[in-house]
């Protein structure tokens, strides 16, 4: 890959693939319960930058993964992510009603359906892994990534740990340790499974993991950045709710200044953790660049 128009034409294949492919394992809106599988449809077809199913991919192809394991693992993540969100935007929890540019699930439909499109959304997350076509290792291998990511020594207890936050001091430390678990687990492991499928060895993995630790503290200082900066219509969701509720970012904690910066350098670091592969990682470099430059 030579070229930011390259990496467009990576990027436009493999979007248009997973969407393909997630509305093709997605139960259909006619299946019963009719309602709930099409709040379930709407709450993950609802768009956004697909950077985990992404991150899929490009990881995937550092290797000889195959093309179905990829695109079932980049579906069960996202299935992952789309059930946070809909958790995350209940009256219980952020308490919002705007969500990739149109209303919340439970806005849409109801807070029952929302809260069970969660629950079903992530159960269905370890079905299509469960049931890929690949070896039973490697099969559970990346169910154990994704349990691991998305629980409570992760996705979770990140987001337990920001709702405890709201209106207190936290040091630098403990906001990169909650968004380590918040935002980077589950990027981290979409990297993790990519790498897996594509059956990379232990130094190669490590470099990865390099890789996306860096990139998913990057990810969330952007995610402050924009939230602090940008309007609703740019963002999709609604602007200045962490400054509503009084949660501690890294815009609040160290500076609007300090926030771009840092987040230029990690993403030079993310890059530089792929220094031990050749053109066939640079899918993963572009994605480190695009995630920087989201909103510009």
């Amino acid at each position: 890959m030579t070229g930011n128009s390259s990496f467009q034409e990576w990027l436009k294949q493999h979007s248009e693939q997973f969407e393909s492919v997630l509305g093709d394992i997605l139960d259909s809106a006619q299946t019963i319960p009719n309602r709930l599988h099409e709040a379930m449809r709407y709450a993950a077809q609802g768009g956004g930058k697909r950077v985990r199913p992404l991150l899929v991919y490009a990881a995937g192809q550092l290797g000889d993964a195959k093309p179905e394991m990829l695109d079932c693992a980049a579906v069960a993540i996202e299935c992952i992510h789309a059930y946070s969100l809909v958790h995350d935007d209940l009256p219980c929890m952020d308490n919002d009603d705007l969500r990739r540019g149109r209303p919340t699930v439970h806005k849409a439909f109801d807070e029952a359906t929302a809260l069970l499109v969660g629950d079903a959304l992530q159960t269905r997350a370890f079905e299509i892994l469960a049931l890929a076509d690949d070896s039973a290792q490697l099969r559970l291998q990346m169910i154990a990534a994704l349990a691991a990511a998305s629980g409570s020594r992760g996705m979770a207890g990140g987001q337990a740990i920001d709702l405890d936050s709201v209106g207190k001091k936290l040091d630098l430390a403990d906001l990169k340790h909650m968004h380590a678990l918040k935002t980077g687990a589950l990027l981290s492991c979409a990297v993790q499974m990519g790498g897996i499928a594509a059956h990379l060895n232990v130094s190669q993995m490590d470099s990865l993991r390099g890789y996306s630790e860096a990139l998913g503290l990057t990810f969330q200082i952007v995610d402050d950045v924009l939230d602090a900066t940008a309007d609703s219509q740019t963002l999709g969701k609604t602007a200045g709710k962490d400054a509503a509720n009084d949660k501690p970012t890294y815009v609040t904690l160290m500076g609007l200044d300090y926030a771009q910066k840092q987040a230029q350098t990690l993403q030079a670091q993310a890059i530089g953790h792929l220094e031990g592969f050749g053109s066939e990682a640079d899918p993963l470099r572009e994605l480190a660049l695009l995630v920087v430059n989201r909103g510009k």
